[in-house]
């Protein structure tokens, strides 16, 4: 596996977003915007085409016919502060005391996780490989994980196998990643797999937090995960959109956004 770190994760990410937002991108022009040598540029086009996130051109790249789901391992470094103020902020929310807490996968809700290192009583249900990473090694904390047939794209554990799973449980909180978050799409990912098995665990909380950064909020993504009905908060950042916030608090979740 290609490691990555923090500030080429970030150039990752921008690269795809510059690429598909306008079809294509050179490589001199790209180096010039994330001043660093063409040389640079090219090693990580490559890289990017490996993931088939985009194709290749000579001199540059052009952007996939699908929309594109950058894997984890990159978009752990993009907007990086702001998900990790989201996640400080979603954990004062949680009650004290004993609790079942679900947990999807996403950066924001990896970071989460990191943020319950020191409770005691908590129970972690959860279809994501890489959090379950994170919870299994805390003696003080237990563990529940769903199986089901793993995604590269985002270490999530999806499918009938994973529904069947969290059909059997009853969780107090769930906090769940998206893609996009809209007062007309309500909650959406990329994968529609993905989006049924998310789909059940909200359907086993009580009550279900939403963890989204700026720049989803507004979006829409291939499949829908729930309406924002069934939701009770989302928590998002300054860089969000003022009238899409305003739209999605009209349409009943309590939206917090993060100091």
């Amino acid at each position: 596996m290609v490691q990555s770190s923090p500030k080429r994760a970030e150039r990752l990410s921008g690269i795809v977003e510059r690429v598909s937002g306008t079809g294509s991108g050179d490589v001199h022009a790209l180096a010039e915007a994330f001043a660093v040598s063409p040389a640079t540029i090219r090693r990580d086009l490559q890289l990017l085409e490996d993931q088939h996130q985009i194709a290749r051109t000579h001199g540059g790249a052009v952007a996939m016919d699908v929309a594109f789901e950058l894997p984890v391992r990159y978009r752990s470094g993009h907007r990086r502060e702001e998900k990790a103020r989201i996640a400080k902020c979603a954990a004062g929310l949680l009650p004290h005391g004993p609790l079942t807490l679900g947990l999807s996968g996403g950066t924001t809700t990896l970071l989460l996780a990191r943020q319950l290192a020191e409770r005691h009583e908590l129970t972690v249900v959860t279809n994501a490989i890489n959090i379950a990473s994170e919870v299994v090694p805390r003696p003080r904390q237990k563990l529940i994980m769903t199986g089901g047939v793993s995604r590269t794209q985002s270490y999530e554990l999806v499918g009938p196998i994973a529904d069947q799973a969290l059909a059997g449980l009853n969780m107090q909180v769930a906090v769940i990643g998206v893609d996009g978050i809209s007062a007309r799409g309500g909650l959406t990912t990329h994968d529609d797999v993905e989006a049924h098995t998310n789909a059940a665990m909200i359907r086993r909380a009580d009550r279900v937090v939403v963890v989204a950064d700026g720049s989803k909020i507004g979006k829409v993504c291939l499949a829908g995960i729930c309406p924002l009905t069934a939701i009770a908060v989302l928590v998002t950042d300054a860089s969000a959109d003022i009238d899409e916030v305003e739209a999605i608090r009209r349409a009943g979740p309590e939206v917090v956004i993060a100091p």
